[in-house]
């Protein structure tokens, strides 16, 4: 898993908008799909918490003191090669009850590891 695999120039960019509040086998459920991006060898993920938003219900999501929600919306970006973002989307599918899964084309311009540190789990 330590091993760097460059990503091809021309990738894609999975996103996965859900809720905080999601849950799959008991635990959070964007921590479910990011751990398996990582057991499938996907090149990253990144987990981004937003203070505000609705979806298809159009219900309010926000972090404001006063209305203070337990379930803010939650994006899971990833950018990898076709046949591995296929693979998870199809499993991720199978933990998603709701939420919104877009895919497009990317140009990738850099990726590589730091060269300074290296971070463990």
């Amino acid at each position: 898993m330590n091993e760097f695999e460059p990503i091809p120039t021309e990738s894609w960019l999975l996103r996965i908008f859900l809720g905080e509040g999601d849950r799959h086998e008991g635990k959070p459920l964007y921590e479910a799909i990011v751990l398996r991006a990582r057991e499938l060898g996907m090149a990253g993920a990144t987990v981004l918490r937003g203070p505000m938003g609705f979806g298809a219900h159009s219900r309010m999501h926000t972090a404001r003191l006063l209305r203070l929600s337990e379930d803010l919306p939650i994006v899971i970006e990833m950018v990898d090669e076709r046949p591995k973002i296929d693979r998870l989307l199809e499993e991720a599918g199978e933990m998603l009850s709701g939420g919104l899964v877009t895919l497009e084309r990317v140009t990738v311009v850099r990726y590589r590891p730091h060269e300074d540190k290296t971070i463990e789990p």
